[in-house]
């Protein structure tokens, strides 16, 4: 490498790391001190950006080692790349495949064996859009690799790279043919006979997951406070929380859903003593304190306004602290009652998830103080002890492991959570799923956990941020009276209101009591879920029954409206599964109509949909592919019949293999909504 290179690759890098600085300090400003940065499409925008810098920086620091070490600009041998295994035959196939990943591949291989020459060269494919005369997907790499190899002096155009990598393509049964268009996109058309094998595998065996390295996820959501009831703010991080398990167990990683309780701190002190108080026999019968935030509101009032019963509250949480029996008793019956309500809520929202409270850690925070000190990580800072992610650059805000009276904080709990959960859960991803208000503090227990040497290479903290739930007037969503809404009162509101809607469609005349139940339940809950899903969860969005409850559109009640139409024609047509697989054995599954056709396409992006969605953790995505599903359908339904009748009504045509594209459509639709945590019902 030359000087002048040398020189530039130092300013792309110092300019990177400007920028990177600069990011930083302008997601501190939005995010540090007020709750106004929330749904600021800024925030999204930042914390991208930052993701790409971090990666550019990765290169260009690599470059510039790589240069330091003596090896830039000379030929080294490098190990050779493992070649990707292709498929090469269809029947091979019996689960799901990301034919996204099998593109990448096979463009892997046709551009390494046109530009050996060529380190990590871009690999870029794409869906085409709706037009098809641009194919079912692109090859986009040649403009890249164009300007690459104008950089190191040879002479061509995006079209003629296009060209040479067409030429290097291997055979694949997926891709029917290929074509070079424009200036130099390489337009892939898939092989029918591909799709249709892969719905009829669907067909036989159900919605499979594409196969994914296991990793240990631990996921971190909902965590409410004991002895304060659940309100809407806890409604997204436990319904978002939900689907991420949901979603990772689907491709069989090993999930660990975590409740992170504030179930410890001084707060303890006064309920204990006003429960003492209040209810001196509570060791033998129990006492009715099952609303627990009238029982906080009574002993958060004496204790402002009684100063000896502060004292007693004081002197409550040393008690406890030391373990005695008596307080210990108090606390564990006040964390129970709490648990107990708890439940009822993630009962009805079919949540489940294991409580592990502060409580958990309090051991292990000491331990982790003493580690931390003994290695020399913190520092004294106006009386407290303080840990930088950077002790070098010193930016942003440092974590507080010690306060200046000694006591520990919620930086220290969360140091103590990340250690055991990478040393005794022996996690590979960790997931808190927060407002985005706490985005600033799980970057900084990043920082400080990998300088610590607790997190190692290829372990991931990530931080899945939130926007809050508005009302319709665009404000924080409150009661009339302005108190936080509670969130079974909503759960129970989404009910009377979906009861509301089945009724005016008249549907409590056709259904049975018990069907008619359970299709309240699944359109109050569902879309109360939907709602929240649907959204870019970075951004805000407004609360609003009639929207969610409406049968048009991007919504829960319109997507189970489908599903169940879709269910109920094989059901008019009285034909059984059982009838479907023999129809298979006998014709095949056969895509005709372009109709068909694009549907089948659409089915066979739910693996590439799943592994995007695993990756960002952006649920809006499946739900955006779930209404295409349904939009597509409602297309292919308009234009094929299924079942063909007279004019009295009587069938005298059944059309099987577009039965078999329903049962597909159906079983998709299916288990993209259960990884949303929605129920279906097979009437409506």
């Amino acid at each position: 490498m030359s000087d002048v290179q040398q020189r530039s690759l130092e300013e792309r890098t110092s300019k990177a790391e400007k920028e990177a600085k600069a990011i930083e300090e302008e997601i501190n400003k939005l995010t540090s001190g007020n709750l106004s940065y929330i749904g600021d499409p800024r925030l999204d925008k930042l914390v991208s950006d930052n993701e790409k810098l971090k990666h550019r920086l990765a290169i260009l620091e690599n470059a510039i080692k790589a240069e330091s070490s003596g090896t830039s600009g000379k030929t080294v041998k490098r190990e050779p790349k493992k070649r990707p295994t292709l498929i090469t035959d269809i029947k091979s196939i019996e689960g799901t495949i990301c034919i996204l990943d099998e593109l990448k591949n096979v463009f892997e291989i046709a551009i390494t064996s046109a530009y050996p020459d060529l380190e990590e060269p871009p690999i870029a494919i794409t869906l085409s859009g709706n037009n098809p005369k641009f194919g079912d997907y692109q090859c986009n790499s040649a403009m890249a690799i164009s300007q690459l190899l104008k950089s190191k002096g040879v002479k061509t155009n995006p079209r003629e790279v296009a060209n040479n990598i067409l030429n290097k393509t291997p055979a694949s049964p997926l891709i029917e043919r290929m074509e070079v268009a424009g200036a130099g996109y390489l337009n892939i058309y898939l092989n029918k006979q591909f799709v249709e094998h892969v719905l009829t595998c669907i067909l036989r065996y159900g919605v499979k997951p594409p196969p994914v390295k296991k990793e240990k996820a631990i996921v971190d959501f909902s965590s409410p406070n004991i002895a304060k009831e659940m309100h809407v703010g806890h409604l997204r991080s436990t319904i978002i929380g939900e689907s991420i398990c949901r979603l990772l167990e689907f491709l069989k990683h090993d999930v660990l859903r975590i409740n992170h309780l504030g179930d410890w701190g001084t707060q303890f002190g006064m309920l204990i003593a006003h429960l003492q108080d209040k209810y001196p026999d509570f060791k033998t019968h129990s006492p009715p304190i099952s609303d627990l935030q009238a029982f906080y509101k009574e002993s958060k009032t004496r204790f402002d306004e009684d100063e000896e019963f502060k004292k007693r509250a004081y002197s409550s949480v040393v008690h406890l602290q030391s373990g005695h029996p008596d307080y210990i008793s108090a606390w564990k019956l006040i964390c129970e009652v709490s648990r107990q309500e708890f439940q009822k809520v993630y009962n009805r929202l079919e949540v489940k998830i294991i409580d592990r409270g502060e409580s958990f850690y309090q051991s292990r925070m000491e331990s982790i103080v003493k580690e931390l000190k003994d290695k020399g990580f913190l520092e004294e800072d106006e009386g407290r002890l303080i840990m930088w992610g950077d002790a070098e650059k010193r930016e942003g805000i440092p974590l507080t492991i010690v306060k200046s009276d000694g006591g520990f904080t919620y930086d220290t709990s969360d140091m103590a959570t990340i250690k055991q959960r990478v040393e005794e859960e022996k996690g590979d991803r960790f997931i808190y799923v927060t407002d985005a208000g706490q985005y600033t503090h799980f970057m900084t227990i990043e920082a400080c956990a990998r300088r610590a040497g607790i997190l190692k290479n290829g372990q991931k903290v990530e931080n899945v941020v939130f926007g809050v739930v508005l009302g319709e007037d665009k404000k924080k969503f409150k009661t009339r009276s302005g108190d936080t809404v509670k969130l079974i009162d909503l759960l129970d509101e989404g009910l009377k209101r979906s009861l509301d809607k089945l009724k005016e469609k008249g549907r409590d005349k056709v259904l049975t009591p018990e069907e008619l139940k359970l299709a309240q339940e699944a359109v109050a809950y569902g879309c109360i879920k939907y709602a929240d899903l649907s959204h870019n969860r970075i951004n805000d969005y407004v609360f609003s029954f009639d929207k969610m409850l409406d049968d048009k559109g991007n919504t829960a009640v319109y997507l189970l409206y489908a599903l169940t139409r879709i269910r109920s024609i094989a059901r008019t047509a009285q034909v059984s599964f059982e009838n479907l697989l023999d129809e298979l054995e006998k014709s095949g599954f056969k895509l005709t109509h372009e109709a068909e056709w694009k549907l089948g396409k659409v089915l066979l992006r739910f693996p590439e949909v799943i592994l995007k969605v695993a990756g960002d953790l952006f649920l809006h995505s499946l739900c955006e592919y779930l209404y295409e599903i349904s939009s597509c359908f409602t297309e292919f339904y308009d234009k094929c019949y299924c079942v063909e009748k007279d004019k009295e009504g009587k069938i005298v045509k059944i059309f099987y293999e577009r039965l078999m594209l329903c049962e597909v459509t159906a079983k998709v639709m299916e288990k993209c909504l259960d990884i949303l945590g929605i129920k279906t019902v097979s009437k409506m």
